[in-house]
């Protein structure tokens, strides 16, 4: 569910495969696909670890040498996101992976456990096998809208895909889970208490505490490497119209999530505040290795709601930087634990197709 690949309305889809070898600019100029462009600083031997389908949501082992992802492809037969994990390779060799997900429902938000043996993920498969129905957006003015399958919940499954816990047993969506740096406590999203709220669990006796209370979307959320902070995307609905299409559209189990700022709080979730103000979807943020930095992916730039890319700012709102080019997507950025590399998602180098891709590189600053 912190996926927005599928944001991209159809003009959007029409302008990342128009040829098979470039895109084009956004002054109608021919570019080629590339893996890196050249203002990308800080990126450095950029790594491309799939192909072809859309892979998301890619995040890094404790030991930062693996990462477990979401992957749908129709022509592998994945017809519903699933998640798979795999060893980061080394330059030059091949990226292997796997399927940990039971291959049933719609899967998501995938998390490696402290001991590095386990996965947290949502499913929708105790709803049924079969992938959830999406919403019919012409019947909301096609907008761009979220399902929140109340069949989600979280599940712990073990390496060789083995679900050895479920975790979450609410009626409505839980999803969207993260796990502490000591992999003590999880967060995550539920609309369990009438609005779409934070929560931490204690992974060892069940206990949680409700960390979020206004209204709005609250989702994607991460705990700071130190695990002093949490960081989400929020929204914020305030006018009376704003506040009306909120309620309706939560009462029929979806969200409308293109207008979403980046918040912060202490990780008991007092001194919750906004970092961002442009508009648009800010969203996918974390905190970078140092605590007090983050990435984020945006398309506040564009009117139009595209391209996305990856920017990075000072905790308190000063000192925005735009980190990635790429003309279609770059999103779910995540530091290694370590703080030597970054994996993201981004629409480069696709050959001019609608695929998405993981990706990752070594950060210099």
């Amino acid at each position: 569910m912190k996926k927005l690949v599928s944001v991209l309305p159809v003009v959007m889809l029409l302008y990342i495969s128009c040829s098979n070898s470039a895109k084009m600019g956004q002054s109608g100029n021919v570019v080629a696909d590339t893996l890196k462009y050249p203002e990308e600083t800080h990126l450095k031997n950029i790594q491309q670890l799939t192909s072809g389908g859309d892979n998301a949501e890619a995040y890094w082992s404790y030991d930062s040498k693996y990462l477990v992802f979401q992957r749908t492809n129709p022509k592998e037969g994945i017809n519903c996101d699933q998640i798979f994990m795999g060893k980061v390779p080394k330059p030059g060799q091949p990226f292997t992976y796997k399927l940990i997900s039971t291959g049933k429902g719609r899967t998501t938000c995938p998390f490696f456990t402290k001991d590095g043996k386990h996965i947290i993920y949502a499913s929708t498969h105790l709803g049924s096998e079969a992938c959830p129905a999406t919403p019919d957006r012409a019947k909301y003015g096609n907008k761009y809208i979220w399902p929140l399958y109340d069949s989600y919940d979280i599940f712990m499954a073990d390496l060789d895909g083995k679900i050895v816990k479920q975790l979450t047993h609410s009626k409505g969506y839980d999803a969207e889970a993260t796990l502490s740096p000591d992999g003590k406590q999880m967060l995550y999203t539920s609309d369990k208490d009438g609005d779409i709220d934070l929560y931490i669990m204690n992974l060892e006796t069940g206990a949680e505490k409700r960390v979020t209370n206004m209204l709005g979307y609250d989702g994607g959320a991460w705990f700071s490497p130190d695990g002093t902070k949490l960081i989400w995307r929020a929204s914020r609905p305030k006018t009376d119209a704003e506040i009306k299409e909120y309620k309706d559209l939560l009462a029929e189990n979806l969200v409308a999530p293109t207008n979403m700022e980046v918040w912060v709080a202490n990780a008991d979730g007092s001194n919750a505040h906004q970092v961002t103000s442009y508009g648009q979807a800010n969203w996918a943020p974390a905190y970078m290795p140092d605590n007090k930095r983050i990435i984020f992916a945006s398309n506040h730039e564009y009117k139009r709601g595209f391209p996305f890319n990856l920017y990075t700012i000072n905790e308190d709102g000063t000192n925005l930087q735009k980190i990635s080019r790429d003309k279609g997507f770059d999103a779910f950025p995540m530091f290694s634990p370590n703080g030597k590399k970054i994996v993201f998602c981004s629409n480069r180098n696709n050959g001019g197709t609608r695929d998405t891709n993981v990706f990752v590189a070594d950060w210099e600053e």
